[in-house]
């Protein structure tokens, strides 16, 4: 049903939780995901570099144990960037989830190989600004990751921290005295204005009264503030976008055909990209600088869990590994990157999907010392697909539909 004047939504808070790939945003979007109050519509709107639609199901199965999960509809856009081309991805996701939900509150999680700025960019545009509120833009950080010279020289990795609003600072444990202090001039560096939260305590007392740094022992409270706090970097946009003379305007248009109709409720691709049912499926592909790789099997097949963890770890240059698979040790969710490996339980689901994500090249070239050097996996153009098939088919140990 198309919306009418009198049933159109206008001013839904919206925010965008950002940051590189592996960063940890899963993580900081279950923790808002919490704060719902009950009875509160949410909807959480996913975009999936790879085809196989896994994040949405990643987030869906840590909600089993919610009894006011209903009131949170998740949804996914999978096969690449909603960002970089056109804008039509993104309005009928958007517009879908605001017509058929009617959500209170919508947040948007965008690859994390994706630069921000596109997505801030078509948020800012005309037909949005009465549909959307937006609130702060959310930037996740990982402490490991930024310690390598290859990220934290690496432009898709600064631009998620050039147009944060908030930038949530995780797995920085291990860092040095030194290295908190390289960290936090570099952050000013390329964003002065961004307030810093900490999501775990410094192991000294730092006084941070003359910057806008929180550190923190729980992130929750400070966190889910930034629900109701508005977007300084987007309000920026929009007001660049005014003097634009030659600003295209278009209007929100309603949910159209273009959408697969084969689709699942958590699959949802866009174009000519559409769920495939016929299992086992399995896609392979390169963009810009990664190669990917997914499957989806039935859920009648058992795969040794012990056999498939050990064969994901030895992909050549993995970058991110995650999948809901049925094993020997029933039904379990994975969530790799190369500085954390989690495994934990599901529940039962329609079929197992895997995807991984291969880094095809060393960023730049750039390392920073010899040590760097010798524990850089060397260059990645292609995989032997057919072979990965074979020596994943080998690890099913039970198929009985």
């Amino acid at each position: 049903m198309a919306l009418t004047k009198s049933t159109m939504i206008q001013n839904i808070p919206c925010t965008l939780v950002t940051g590189f790939l592996g960063a940890g945003k899963t993580t900081v979007i279950n923790q808002l995901l919490s704060s719902k109050p009950a009875d509160e519509r949410w909807a959480l709107l996913i975009n999936e570099f790879g085809r196989i639609g896994i994040d949405g199901a990643l987030l869906a199965s840590a909600q089993d144990d919610n009894p006011d999960a209903g009131n949170i509809a998740i949804r996914e856009v999978s096969g690449g960037c909603i960002c970089c081309t056109s804008q039509l991805p993104l309005q009928i996701a958007i517009t879908r989830l605001l017509s058929d939900h009617r959500p209170q509150r919508l947040i948007i999680e965008p690859t994390g190989l994706a630069h921000p700025r596109e997505l801030i960019q078509q948020l800012s545009a005309p037909h949005w600004q009465t549909a959307l509120n937006m609130q702060a833009v959310i930037t996740v950080l990982s402490g490991v990751q930024w310690q390598q010279q290859k990220y934290r020289s690496h432009d898709g990795f600064q631009a998620h921290v050039r147009d944060a609003d908030v930038l949530v600072i995780n797995r920085y444990t291990q860092l040095d005295a030194d290295e908190l202090k390289a960290l936090q001039e570099w952050i000013a560096m390329l964003n002065a204005e961004v307030a810093v939260i900490w999501t775990e305590s410094l192991s000294r007392t730092e006084d941070n009264s003359s910057n806008n740094t929180t550190t923190l022992n729980t992130p929750s409270s400070t966190l889910i503030a930034q629900l109701t706090k508005p977007s300084h970097t987007i309000s920026q946009q929009r007001a660049t976008d005014k003097t634009k003379s030659n600003q295209i305007r278009t209007s929100l248009k309603p949910f159209t055909s273009l959408m697969s109709n084969r689709a699942t409720e958590n699959d949802q691709s866009l174009g000519d990209i559409e769920a495939d049912t016929d299992l086992p499926y399995r896609y392979h592909e390169q963009q810009q600088d990664v190669l990917l790789g997914g499957w989806r099997l039935p859920a009648h097949y058992v795969f040794n869990a012990d056999g498939l963890q050990e064969w994901l770890l030895r992909l050549p240059n993995w970058q991110r590994i995650k999948g809901l698979v049925n094993t020997s040790d029933g039904w379990l969710k994975i969530n790799f990157t190369p500085d954390s490996l989690t495994i934990t339980t599901a529940s039962a689901q329609i079929d197992s999907r895997l995807e991984v994500i291969l880094q095809s090249f060393i960023d730049n070239g750039v390392v920073s010392n010899k040590a760097e050097v010798e524990n850089t996996p060397p260059l990645l153009s292609s995989l032997d697909w057919q072979a990965c098939d074979n020596e994943l088919m080998a690890l099913v140990i039970e198929d009985t539909p």
